[in-house]
């Protein structure tokens, strides 16, 4: 990588991984200018997964529907959006670990954010339900 101020060349002096996000915190330093910046490297889920309609249809998995969906669900809860980050944190991980070679069915993301919402906020669960028909139990 190189060095956001003057584009020279870094050198990593620090590095851990974050197991709950599956993130790579890194701290650099400029080889040229001496600046200390840090950098969080991550999945880039909408590259690596596609969701796999009913119909047969493929799409990369966004994590951003999948946030507005549950933001949705969570409206009435006053830590509304400090909820959605960690609960999208949580169903993108274990989605994550579902997938199949990068597919996941849309009905296996449905159920598992039902699952997760109805753990976290049964309210939530419900509203969510209610906009996803396809979370009914087969």
């Amino acid at each position: 990588m190189v060095c956001i101020y003057c584009s020279a060349k870094t050198r990593i002096s620090n590095s851990r991984r974050q197991l709950r996000s599956n993130n790579v915190w890194r701290r650099r330093n400029c080889t040229r200018c001496g600046a200390i910046f840090s950098t969080s490297e991550q999945v880039d889920y909408e590259k690596s997964i596609v969701v796999q309609s009913t119909d047969g249809r493929l799409s990369p998995f966004l994590r951003d529907k999948l946030f507005a969906s549950i933001y949705r669900s969570c409206q009435h809860r006053p830590s509304c959006l400090t909820d959605t980050v960690g609960l999208t944190a949580t169903v993108t991980a274990r989605v994550w670990r579902l997938s199949q070679h990068g597919k996941l069915e849309s009905i296996v993301l449905a159920r598992t954010t039902l699952e997760v919402l109805t753990r976290f906020d049964r309210a939530a669960a419900v509203s969510y339900a209610a906009f996803h028909s396809d979370t009914a139990s087969s």
